[in-house]
């Protein structure tokens, strides 16, 4: 029997769904992050100006960030969750050992390590993330790999 959700989650649910995308992030597991996202959920990406819609794009987007960044992981060091919205302060740190594909173009792998704070915005319709917005200064990550002078 399939349980359907019908009514908001608490703000501490919501907290560990929106969690739970770091974490799968961080492991690879690409079915553990698309299982937390909406049919029809947008995930807009600040830093590059990137707009994705659908859950299948996104996980793609972020595959092409740990392609990127093969050790690349995010450190949740602040959750707040108000009405449908959670809003994650993360710190992403990784080493730039591969191709970093960009709007204008590829950037190839540096060796370098970075270190990029970053808040990330989670609106839910019921158990899934319906919209997120990544908030991150790409020039500070670009300097860091020697993709732009310091």
């Amino acid at each position: 029997m399939t349980t359907v959700l019908t009514e908001a989650l608490t703000a501490d649910a919501m907290v560990n769904i929106a969690r739970e995308q770091i974490a799968a992030f961080n492991s690879g597991d690409w079915e553990r992050l698309q299982a937390g996202l909406a049919a029809d959920c947008r995930y807009d990406e600040l830093g590059t100006a990137r707009t994705i819609a659908g859950p299948e794009q996104i996980v793609e987007l972020f595959k092409g960030w740990k392609q990127a960044f093969p050790d690349a992981v995010g450190t949740v060091t602040s959750a707040v969750a108000s009405g449908d919205i959670v809003a994650l302060e993360v710190t992403w740190n990784g080493t730039h050992t591969g191709p970093l594909t960009t709007a204008e173009g590829t950037i190839p792998a540096s060796g370098m390590r970075q270190e990029t704070p970053a808040a990330f915005f989670f609106i839910f319709a019921l158990d899934k993330i319906k919209a997120s917005r990544h908030y991150f200064d790409s020039l500070t990550l670009l300097k860091q790999i020697g993709a732009q002078p310091k």
